[in-house]
């Protein structure tokens, strides 16, 4: 078979494989931390970086998680020269895209934590797609002064 030949071939299997991989992709949750925070604390920050390597953009409408009461995601930014953090409904990930959760901007919000928690310890949370589908990061906990 020509290089020619196999144009048609491969455009093929482009079309009836595209939709297929884009169902089956799904963001990945790297280098997730959690900062801890003094005993008592009610809230706790989450930071990390959400990749979207799928072909489609993908929508976080929701997050949770066992360890809290309620997880929100947030954005602190500088208004009229003060910082202000406001909660964000949903953030979208370009095809290809990543989000970047941080200290100072784009962060979770860990709410009403059910236990104490320890460096080094991990927690789970699940993030909720526009499209049902559910994403599922691991957080580690750490030590504010390991940072």
């Amino acid at each position: 078979m020509n290089r020619l030949s196999a144009v048609p071939l491969y455009l093929l299997l482009a079309a009836l494989c595209g939709p297929a991989f884009a169902r089956d992709c799904s963001p990945q949750v790297r280098d997730a931390w959690i900062r801890l925070t003094p005993g008592g604390m009610p809230m706790q920050a989450g930071f990390g970086r959400i990749e979207n390597r799928c072909p489609t953009p993908a929508t976080i409408v929701a997050a949770s998680s066992p360890a809290y009461g309620s997880v929100e995601l947030h954005e602190t930014r500088i208004v009229d020269g003060v910082s202000r953090m406001r909660a964000v409904p949903e953030l979208r990930i370009a095809p290809d895209g990543a989000a970047t959760l941080k200290p100072g901007g784009l962060h979770l919000m860990l709410m009403q934590p059910h236990a104490p928690l320890a460096a080094g310890s991990k927690v789970a949370v699940q993030f909720e797609l526009s499209d049902g589908r559910k994403l599922l990061g691991e957080f580690e906990v750490r030590n504010p002064a390991a940072l």
